[in-house]
């Protein structure tokens, strides 16, 4: 879903881990003895050692899993165990299981946001080593950046995705509008569409992190650094002018509780598999969920529904800045990978590593509309109106706070809460004022 020609532009956005090995004697797909030769690493020590994986929700694709654990197998003997986590509770069990060495997982996807915390406490095992053979340079830099502490490498990126608008082009057309130009526009024409049974726009109250993109999109931020101490920056003039925007978005287009945060809009634009209309004529959310939409055909036997996109009903863009041609900053979607410090298998765990960054396992995110970390592999995406809005949209995106203390922000849902809030017509700029003293109080860490 990416265009060829775009590695400078995208080492500034959301990351994905990579790995292109390109050592003698291995295949794309997998390792082999010579790999483990050309990198130091003494290949028996990993074998037939059985390790776990944790992969937080389901964005890594059941072909994927069955890749790495076919190609662990044939490369250590070793049994690789992949395990998902809820990304509700994730944060609570990376915290207390990580520095148990008798229940860490092995390797572990981690929220991009979630990095900063984790790395600085110590939990992950230094990848400086092997980060060269594990791509290098060609990994997306801002998520190698989060994962990061004094020079070494702890966290790598997983994959990447950014955010982009899905509509509804038949009721668009229907109602004489056509792609907006601006941000002013975007949220004029969804407010239209707004009936008591369709939301023009479908964002839920406490969405933040799709929230977030009208404070960006003015110029303003979560957390600035003044020196060495990170500071919530709600307040500032920017922020409100962005969140004053969202509060009069969510109140004049969308249905949604003001009590949602993180949700299936998909499912609001998609009709009813009975026939019955969409409840969205709009919604943003990551690349990935276009494989969600479209017409129904059948259910998948998994308790989920087979949908093929029909590009008469629906298109894709990015969401407009504020001036004209320019793309408003998303929050940059994606995980970082990590080796647990504790598990007691770290020569399997770096087996693993080499497997998820080789060329077999980055075509393969790239295939299934993930991001792939090797920025040589992000052609593979494609050139499709998916790969344009991702790209466009992508370039542009932004990540939130590198503070040591952003995982406990997120944690106590504390802009869920102040979003919500907003979105509920609380007074703006007392809020903002009030949630960046609770941020401050933690964000250090």
């Amino acid at each position: 879903m990416i265009r060829n020609g775009k590695r400078l532009a995208l080492t500034a956005i959301a990351g994905a881990s990579v790995l292109a090995l390109g050592l003698t004697g291995c295949s794309s797909g997998g390792t082999g003895s010579s790999a483990a030769a050309a990198t130091g690493f003494d290949k028996d020590g990993a074998k037939n050692q059985d390790i776990t994986f944790w992969v937080m929700g389901g964005d890594t694709p059941d072909e994927a899993r069955t890749y790495l654990v076919d190609e662990y197998k044939k490369a250590t003997g070793g049994t690789l165990t992949i395990q998902q986590q809820d990304w509700s509770d994730a944060l609570t069990k990376l915290t207390n299981q990580l520095p148990d060495a008798k229940n860490t997982p092995d390797v572990t996807e981690i929220g991009n946001t979630w990095s900063p915390t984790f790395t600085t406490a110590g939990a992950f095992t230094d990848l400086s080593g092997i980060y060269k053979d594990l791509g290098g340079d060609k990994l997306l830099q801002s998520f190698v950046d989060v994962g990061t502490v004094d020079g070494k490498q702890y966290a790598l990126p997983y994959y990447f995705g950014s955010r982009y608008i899905t509509y509804r082009k038949d009721i668009w057309t229907a109602a004489g509008l056509e792609v907006p130009k601006t941000l002013e526009e975007f949220d004029a024409s969804v407010k239209k569409l707004r009936t008591d049974a369709q939301s023009g726009f479908y964002i839920g109250g406490q969405d933040w992190r799709n929230g977030v993109s009208w404070i960006f999109a003015n110029g303003g931020d979560l957390a600035k650094k003044d020196g060495d101490t990170w500071k919530s920056s709600l307040s500032d003039a920017k922020s409100i002018t962005g969140l004053e925007q969202f509060q009069e978005l969510f109140t004049g287009a969308s249905n949604a509780p003001v009590t949602e945060n993180d949700s299936t809009p998909w499912v609001n634009i998609n009709n009813d598999k009975s026939g019955a209309a969409a409840t969205a004529a709009t919604i943003i959310a990551p690349g990935w969920a276009h494989w969600s939409v479209g017409d129904y055909k059948g259910d998948d036997g998994k308790g989920g529904e087979k949908r093929e996109w029909n590009d008469s009903t629906f298109g894709v863009f990015p969401l407009p800045g504020v001036t004209a041609g320019e793309v408003a900053p998303v929050f940059a979607g994606g995980s970082n990978i990590a080796i647990s410090a504790k598990s007691t298998h770290q020569a399997g765990a770096k087996e693993l590593l080499r497997i998820v960054f080789s060329d077999g396992y980055q075509k393969l995110l790239a295939k299934n509309g993930l991001g792939p970390a090797n920025t040589d592999f992000v052609g593979d995406l494609g050139d499709d109106q998916f790969a344009k809005a991702l790209v466009d949209s992508a370039l542009n995106s932004k990540l939130t706070p590198a503070a040591p203390g952003w995982a406990a922000v997120e944690g106590k849902k504390i802009l869920e809460e102040f979003f919500g809030k907003v979105a509920a017509g609380g007074d703006v700029k007392s809020l903002a004022k009030e949630y960046d003293t609770k941020i401050d109080a933690i964000i250090n860490g």
